[in-house]
C-alpha cells in the first residue's frame, strides 16, 4: 500500500473511490487539491456569515460542498454539509459555530495536503 493511500485513509478519505475519479493519478489529485487552497469560497463563506448574508453563505458553502465531495475530503465535506442544509432551508442555526467547524476541518485538510506531498 502506498504512503499516499495510507495518509489519505488515515485522514478519513475513501482512497479507492476518490482516486478512481482522478483516473488513478495521485499527482493529478494533488494538483487539484492544491487549487482548493487558492479558492476564495472559504473566505467568501466567512465574510457572508459575518455579514449575515445567507444567500452568499449558501452559494459559497454549496460550492465547497461539491469540491470537497469530489476531492474525497470526507471530514471537511461533512462539516460543509452541516451548514449547507440549514442555509438551503433558511433555518435558524449557529452559523458562526458551523463555520468555525469548517475552518478547523479546512486546516486539517491543509495538513493532509502537506502530508500527501511527502507520500508521492
Amino acid at each position: 500500500m502506498s504512503d499516499f493511500r495510507q495518509i489519505f485513509e488515515a485522514y478519513g478519505g475513501d482512497y479507492t473511490a476518490t482516486i478512481k475519479r482522478f483516473v488513478g493519478n495521485e499527482k493529478m489529485y494533488l494538483r487539484i487539491l492544491n487549487m482548493l487552497f487558492a479558492d476564495e469560497n472559504l473566505q467568501n463563506l466567512q465574510d457572508s456569515v459575518e455579514q449575515e448574508d445567507w444567500d452568499g453563505a449558501f452559494a459559497a458553502a454549496h460550492t465547497l460542498k461539491g469540491v470537497t465531495g469530489n476531492l474525497g475530503l470526507q471530514p471537511l465535506y461533512a462539516a460543509v454539509c452541516a451548514i449547507v442544509e440549514p442555509l438551503r432551508s433558511k433555518e435558524k442555526a449557529d452559523y458562526r459555530t458551523l463555520y468555525a467547524n469548517i475552518a478547523a476541518e479546512f486546516s486539517r485538510a491543509e495538513r493532509l495536503r502537506d502530508a500527501l506531498r511527502g507520500g508521492i
